[in-house]
């Protein structure tokens, strides 16, 4: 006989945490609208929100919807640092956690309960020790998959807690409306809703094939299984070393040859300078371009040997990029651009090669321009790590007078190896 399913799964999320940090730092800004950004709204507080904010917005609409909003460019290392002490908070509950970004990450607490108590019971206290420890609300879910825990968590929101016991998920997911399901944006919103599907419910009741007919075989599967809670999806604690990967909001910019460069350029300068001080090299790189109209396309490539040089992946995202484009030609303007290096390893003792693929196979094992870039990004993160990250920089990664994107660099967010 199977053992019954129990719902020990928890999803804590640090509630609009951007916003939620600022407010902790600079407590005159506490139950006041404001927002992470200047030119597009990174993130918005619940106060904010209550006006329509929302994270993407441009900063003009945002102003508009909230005459009072206030905008804070954002202190990122201090996200890292408090969503760090979250994390070992999760840590001292269950070894069993796994990070999935910045301010969120799934526990599964099976083995706790005979020491700390029933899932509610250790909820009830993570959220406790986070909020006195860190100085931060955290929403949490609980359930028997990881998929029903996060969409539970949702729901908790804001500073909430949400128990979902086994026998229960059809009852709780059956009157929410389909946006809570992972993966589902705007645009399959509105394609469930012309099919009359507006309700998690709905679409669990919906004939498979109509779902793979709309979305393909793959895509309709998976909303079909989510709709009536099938995940077997286990904890993965093995996420060191995932990906490392920063993004830059750069308001509404025609992609000119220099905006993208000099803001690749300076992603990937950050990015490989966090690989390198980790040790770490990744042999894959993604792009992500987001559009005026807020839709995002992203291009990945990967490479035979894992790099960490900063002119190597500025290259390579510089090229990915340009895919992107060249495969939306009417696209005029973007806001949003993103490096992310993922498939880690312990890093090489030196870069060797990257034949591109794309046309490019200058970088040959051993040559002196490879030696010359190892060189170079050493000397580099040498002189920061002695006067600051100011000290030294790429030259490519300024803005010319004409091309200059206005607060483009301090609207960055970052993710961490994990």
């Amino acid at each position: 006989m199977e053992p019954v399913p129990a719902a020990t799964i928890l999803h804590a999320d640090l509630d609009a945490f951007y916003a939620s940090v600022e407010q902790l730092l600079e407590p005159n800004l506490r139950k006041r609208p404001i927002a992470v950004g200047g030119g597009v709204v990174l993130a918005a507080s619940y106060e904010a929100r209550s006006f329509g904010v929302a994270a993407g917005m441009s900063g003009w609409q945002a102003r508009r919807l909230c005459p009072g909003l206030h905008f804070v460019h954002g202190h990122f290392a201090e996200y890292q640092r408090l969503g760090d002490q979250a994390v070992a908070v999760f840590r001292d509950f269950t070894p069993r956690v796994e990070r999935i970004s910045i301010d969120e990450a799934f526990l599964d607490v099976a083995g706790a309960r005979n020491l700390l108590g029933s899932p509610r019971d250790i909820a009830v206290a993570i959220r406790g020790r986070v909020r006195s420890e860190v100085g931060l609300p955290v929403s949490v879910g609980v359930a028997t998959t990881k998929h029903l825990a996060k969409v539970a968590s949702q729901v908790a929101k804001p500073d909430g807690l949400v128990v979902v016991e086994h026998g229960e998920e059809g009852a709780f997911l059956g009157p929410l409306p389909v946006e809570l399901l992972w993966g589902v944006g705007p645009a399959t919103r509105d394609r469930l809703a012309g099919l009359g599907i507006r309700t998690i419910g709905d679409l669990a009741a919906t004939p498979g094939v109509v779902m793979n007919q709309l979305f393909g075989k793959v895509a309709g599967n998976k909303l079909a299984s989510l709709a009536i809670n099938d995940d077997p999806r286990g904890i993965e604690m093995d996420r060191t070393g995932v990906s490392v990967g920063a993004q830059a909001a750069i308001g509404r910019r025609e992609p000119s040859p220099t905006v993208v460069r000099s803001t690749l350029g300076y992603l990937a300068d950050r990015v490989a300078g966090r690989l390198r001080a980790a040790h770490r090299a990744g042999r894959t790189v993604s792009v992500k371009v987001r559009f005026a109209d807020l839709r995002s396309v992203t291009r990945s490539a990967t490479v035979p040997v894992a790099i960490s040089a900063t002119l190597l992946i500025t290259e390579l995202a510089t090229k990915l990029a340009g895919i992107a484009l060249d495969d939306h030609p009417l696209e005029r303007e973007i806001t949003l651009l993103a490096i992310s290096v993922s498939n880690l390893v312990d890093e090489a003792a030196l870069q060797l090669e990257l034949p591109l693929t794309l046309e490019d196979c200058r970088y040959r094992p051993g040559t002196r321009f490879a030696s010359a870039l190892w060189a170079v990004d050493r000397a580099m993160d040498a002189v920061r790590l002695r006067f600051g990250r100011g000290a030294v920089g790429y030259a490519t990664n300024v803005y010319t007078d004409a091309e200059r994107v206005p607060d483009a660099f301090r609207e960055l967010a970052e993710h961490d190896i994990r």
